[in-house]
């Protein structure tokens, strides 16, 4: 049975380095990758564009792209978006035997131990980390940021292609080849001030956010061509 990796996010809006991990996951490990928005993130302030505007960039991003695509599993429920909830509700979904992985970047893991019921995630799924060029996620990397984590994650290491063969409980970290300079926050800064912003995107997400002038899109002039 084929993983399902689920990469959850805001995507305020959804960038190439958003892409990037979400076809590095997938190819990687042979995976289904779902993108989950999130509703109501509960360790950042409220988004910037409503749920409905950000499904859709998601599905013009993932667009075309076999293996991805987008599950709004937690913007139809109410309640903040905890990952140990949704990931419950995915196994109930998926049942017991089916491979879930939560995908998570390199600082989310270090912060993992903040998270709501963190420890219970691997009762429903694996987490595999994404780590970014320059931020190793080895033991000795872990221990020494996050004590805490690595202790709970320390036993549970394997191979990233040993998280399909078991349903959940594994923890495994996939090196990105290359480091990606998009930001969502970066990008949203550049549309409200007039900087240079749509190449961060993917151009059907460009396009889409001039069409809703999302963003503060059009308040000041864009650089010209």
């Amino acid at each position: 049975m084929s993983l399902l990796a689920c990469y959850g996010g805001s995507f305020d809006p959804v960038h190439l380095g958003h892409l990037a991990v979400a076809l590095a996951v997938r190819d990687a490990l042979d995976a289904e990758v779902a993108l989950v928005p999130a509703a109501d993130p509960p360790h950042k302030d409220a988004t910037h564009a409503d749920a409905g505007d950000r499904v859709r960039m998601l599905e013009l991003a993932a667009g075309g792209e076999t293996g991805l695509h987008v599950d709004t599993l937690e913007l139809d429920r109410e309640g903040p978006s905890y990952t140990v909830d949704t990931l419950r509700l995915l196994r109930a979904r998926q049942g017991p035997h089916r491979p879930i992985a939560w995908v998570v970047g390199g600082d989310s893991l270090l912060q993992l131990d903040r998270w709501h019921r963190w420890r219970e995630i691997f009762a429903h799924g694996h987490v595999l980390a994404v780590a970014r060029p320059g931020s190793p996620l080895g033991i000795d990397d872990v221990a020494e940021r996050a004590p805490a984590v690595e202790r709970q994650v320390g036993f549970r290491r394997r191979p990233t292609a040993a998280l399909a063969d078991s349903p959940a409980g594994g923890f495994a970290v996939l090196d990105l080849p290359e480091l990606r300079p998009e930001s969502s926050t970066e990008v949203r800064q550049r549309i409200a001030t007039g900087g240079d912003w749509a190449a961060m995107l993917p151009p059907a997400v460009a396009g889409f956010i001039r069409e809703r002038r999302l963003y503060g899109y059009g308040a000041a002039p864009e650089p010209s061509l």
